[in-house]
């Protein structure tokens, strides 16, 4: 096989990018308006008006408001932002430590004094149904990884494909298996941490949870 030398290799390359860039110029229309959206925003988000400690009542009520003024404007979605699972008592903040509430498996689950219809494992199936029920779709803001509540629990990972704990090799694997908690939340260092995705079990727990938020009827997650 023949090399061609160092020259013809530069000239070779030049002509060949050339030669892509005309063609790209003549194949993308350039404008120089410039571009708009299509639509306003078409959400409204809880924790502008409400900070974390928004309520059922709160969040239902500003439903409402949405369906009726602004959907016709093309607002679709009413998200409750983050810490719905956190309990609103004395020393509970932003960044806290112990005071949210989750199922057996390590879920968060909606606090069931300000989410009373999320009682007896409901979550915000409810909710859901209230906000379809408006014309809108539902949201949730999610945090990523592992909650520390669950880490300290060491709750068990539930195996949604066979249903009860998650086993493999032999044993039961739990939260302190999954966590990383070298690498914590960088703005919530007390809430959460990483999930070993490369173990069985830390894929496990976050099925377990894409299915609870479609058991919900969430329909958008931020």
């Amino acid at each position: 096989m023949a090399i061609l030398p160092r020259t013809s290799l530069s000239l070779f390359f030049f002509f060949f990018s050339f030669s892509l860039y005309s063609s790209y110029k003549t194949n993308v229309r350039v404008s120089s308006q410039p571009e708009r959206a299509s639509f306003p925003p078409r959400g409204w988000n809880s924790y502008d008006s409400f900070c974390w400690v928004v309520s059922e009542v709160d969040f239902l009520q500003s439903a409402e408001i949405i369906s009726h003024r602004l959907k016709p404007y093309g607002y679709e979605y009413a998200v409750i932002d983050y810490l719905w699972y956190r309990r609103d008592v004395p020393g509970a903040s932003t960044d806290s430590r112990g005071f949210d509430v989750i199922d057996e498996w390590g879920r968060l689950i909606p606090d069931p004094v300000r989410w009373p219809s999320s009682k007896g494992g409901r979550g915000f199936t409810e909710i859901s149904k209230k906000v379809h029920g408006m014309g809108l779709k539902f949201g949730i803001h999610i945090m990523r990884g592992l909650s520390r509540q669950a880490y300290d629990a060491n709750t068990p990972i539930l195996d949604t494909t066979k249903g009860g704990a998650y086993e493999e090799s032999g044993r039961r694997w739990r939260a302190k298996d999954i966590g990383i908690k070298e690498r914590s939340c960088a703005w919530m260092p007390h809430g959460f941490m990483s999930v070993n995705t490369k173990l069985g079990a830390g894929r496990a727990f976050l099925r377990s949870l894409y299915e609870q938020y479609a058991e919900w009827g969430v329909d958008f997650g931020n």
